[in-house]
């Protein structure tokens, strides 16, 4: 997801959607300690997408 993306959600939604993100991310952790997954990329890219969902969500409190 690109930081322009994400920008243009509502900071409710994109609250929920950080949650989701983080159970999803531990989810795959998870899987991917059982058995290997066929994307392992998707762990960085996940973890990466988490990073810029934060980095939104503080820059919007700083400003309020």
């Amino acid at each position: 997801m690109k930081v322009a993306d994400i920008v243009n959600i509502p900071t409710n939604e994109l609250q929920d959607k950080l949650n989701s993100e983080i159970a999803n991310y531990g989810q795959m952790l998870l899987t991917h300690a059982v058995s290997p997954l066929a994307n392992p990329s998707k762990i960085r890219e996940s973890r990466r997408d988490i990073a810029r969902m934060k980095t939104i969500l503080r820059q919007r409190e700083l400003n309020k």
